[in-house]
């Protein structure tokens, strides 16, 4: 029998906290990390600025080395292309900074759900992100004030659902959630709680004892939306913390963003279907790219988009075939892009 060496036998296990703060925050160590020469990348200066890298190793762990158009460096790493002005792009492509902000945190889009922007902060800085300009310190929560809008959500006949986004809402101690879990739990009313999290993906030991009990069945119905957009991205952690909160009561689905030269191939998105059900999630929505100001170059038509799915549908089942969607400011519901069928 094999015995584990001295040294990885003490090597400290850490924290999803401790993950956290270890993880890469510049482009450099990025590409040192992947054997890359960061000179010879086209980086963007000003976007990258604005919105630095930030991206956990557990997430570069799954980069391929030496490749710079690596699917999972290419969401993460800043490009020159971010830094051209693309007309119809915008800080605002859905709307959010004037159309629906009822109180701060609070946006109110469509029928019988609103949605906290639970905090500002995310694990990971993906560079299509649609609220990459959005302000967040003017928009901040403290914990009694996210508590009371929950309060305040209950006590509105209207509202069916409550949506934790973000940032991401699972940086949020597990105690702050279990906070909200036990409000809509006591409330008489049949509240769904939502929550949309990138954490495990890119960082799968968020998924803690304390996170599953704050979750788990004695609470509300919890909708968990993860997002990821490539099947390198489900590596066996993620399956686990997937099936740990399948195992807890949690309804997992995925939504993904179509984006060119990471996914915009029928049979990567095949490969992304067959890898979250396998872990227990299902493919839920993929959406048309949002065209906020720095992402132009990850754009896909929709016609291509179309054909795209059509070629889906031929590869998987229904329930294996996301829906295609685009978000229409003003619009009373997301709209759904129909397949085109070779």
């Amino acid at each position: 029998m094999s015995m584990a060496t001295p040294e990885l036998a003490l090597a400290p296990v850490e924290s999803w906290q401790q993950q956290l703060q270890g993880a890469l925050r510049s482009p450099g160590a990025l590409a040192l990390a992947l054997g890359l020469d960061v000179e010879a990348l086209p980086l963007a200066r000003g976007s990258a600025a604005q919105f630095p890298l930030l991206v956990p190793r557990a997430f570069v762990a799954r980069m391929e080395p030496g490749n710079p158009r690596d699917p999972l460096l290419l969401q993460v790493l800043s490009s020159a292309e971010e830094d051209v002005t693309a007309p119809g792009f915008s800080a605002n492509p859905v709307g959010e900074l004037d159309r629906y902000a009822d109180r701060p945190g609070l946006i109110h889009k469509y029928a019988g759900r609103a949605l906290l922007v639970a905090t500002g902060q995310c694990a990971v800085h993906c560079r299509y992100c649609f609220r990459r300009h959005y302000p967040y310190d003017e928009n901040a929560l403290s914990r009694a004030n996210r508590l009371q809008h929950v309060d305040d959500l209950l006590a509105d006949p209207d509202i069916g659902e409550i949506i934790l986004s973000g940032g991401d809402p699972l940086l949020l101690s597990d105690r702050e959630l279990a906070q909200i879990t036990e409000r809509l739990a006591a409330s008489d009313r049949r509240v769904t709680l939502r929550l949309h999290t990138r954490l495990p993906v890119v960082i799968p030991d968020r998924v803690t004892d304390a996170l599953l009990e704050a979750l788990g069945a004695d609470g509300p119905a919890v909708v968990l939306v993860l997002h990821a957009n490539h099947p390198r991205e489900i590596d066996g952690p993620t399956a686990r913390a997937i099936g740990r909160l399948r195992a807890t009561g949690v309804t997992v689905l995925n939504q993904s963003v179509l984006l060119a030269g990471i996914n915009d191939d029928a049979r990567v998105l095949a490969e992304l279907s067959d890898a979250l059900f396998a872990a227990g999630a299902l493919p839920y929505y993929l959406h048309q790219l949002d065209r906020v100001a720095g992402a132009a170059h990850f754009e896909v038509g929709d016609e291509q988009a179309r054909r795209i799915v059509g070629r889906l549908a031929a590869l998987r089942p229904g329930y294996l075939v996301p829906r295609l969607m685009r978000e229409v400011a003003g619009a009373t519901s997301k709209r759904e892009l129909a397949p085109l069928y070779d």
